[in-house]
């Protein structure tokens, strides 16, 4: 039987489901589960107005030393036997899971692991780490939170010959604002300001090569950072000073 969006599993489907869980198959196989959303606004509410509810980061524990949602406990996907513990008595509490944002699997995941042992009120902060740490909310950081990361360049002879040559493999995205955007860019190029990157990001294809420029650099690795915490593996960044020094084309 076909299950409706937000609807919550029949007894006889569950059944299956935890058979199918317990018997060892991938994930994916429980793909269709549905968990309510949290926003970060509303998980910013809650948390504001301390409502009881435990929240798990989901990601590995080497992320969750880096950086984590303030009063969130580690539990990664893959680690639940290790770390029950954890997890409250009562079965009807709230658990609130995020991971590193809306393209993240962990959490979902997570929380079809927690189903069969009885759980029955489990949000997802789909939103994740990325969006609350670029809204400046609250975070516990780490001594490695701070350190810099090489990023991967593109030259811009190079970036031409893929854009003359109409790839197919890359998106080429401009984190300045609209207005610096509109005035010149590279062409293909769309925007996506570095203000709000990591709440639009979704819209971009893990499978290409993602390539993010500002003017000097500065914007642009804060992209590259957050694509990184993001799980995006195939990332580059160019300039558009070194652009224009080469003498190639902006368009508006």
């Amino acid at each position: 039987m076909k299950q409706q969006s937000g609807t919550k599993i029949k007894p006889g489907l569950f059944s299956f489901v935890v058979l199918l869980f317990l018997a060892g198959l991938p994930a994916a196989v429980l793909a269709g589960t549905e968990f309510r959303i949290v926003t970060t606004d509303q998980l910013k509410e809650m948390l504001d107005q301390k409502q009881a509810l435990v929240l798990i980061d989901s990601r590995t524990p080497q992320e969750y030393q880096e950086a984590h949602i303030k009063g969130a406990i580690s539990i990664p996907e893959k680690m639940l036997t290790e770390n029950k513990a954890l997890l409250p008595e009562d079965r009807a509490a709230l658990l609130v899971i995020y991971c590193n944002g809306v393209k993240c699997g962990k959490s979902k995941r997570l929380a079809v692991q927690f189903e069969p042992l009885g759980y029955t009120n489990i949000m997802i902060y789909s939103e994740g780490i990325p969006v609350w740490e670029e809204r400046a909310l609250p975070i516990v950081a780490g001594p490695e939170y701070s350190k810099k990361i090489e990023t991967r360049k593109v030259k811009p002879a190079d970036l031409k010959k893929m854009i003359d040559e109409k790839k197919q493999d890359f998106v080429l995205v401009d984190v300045r604002d609209p207005k610096e955007y509109g005035e010149g860019h590279i062409p293909t190029a769309i925007n996506i300001p570095a203000e709000t990157f990591a709440s639009q990001s979704g819209i971009l294809p893990k499978e290409k090569k993602i390539i993010v420029y500002c003017n000097t650099g500065s914007r642009s690795y804060l992209a590259y950072r957050k694509l990184n915490q993001l799980a995006y593996l195939d990332i580059y960044q160019t300039l558009l000073a070194d652009w224009k020094e080469a003498g190639m084309e902006v368009v508006k």
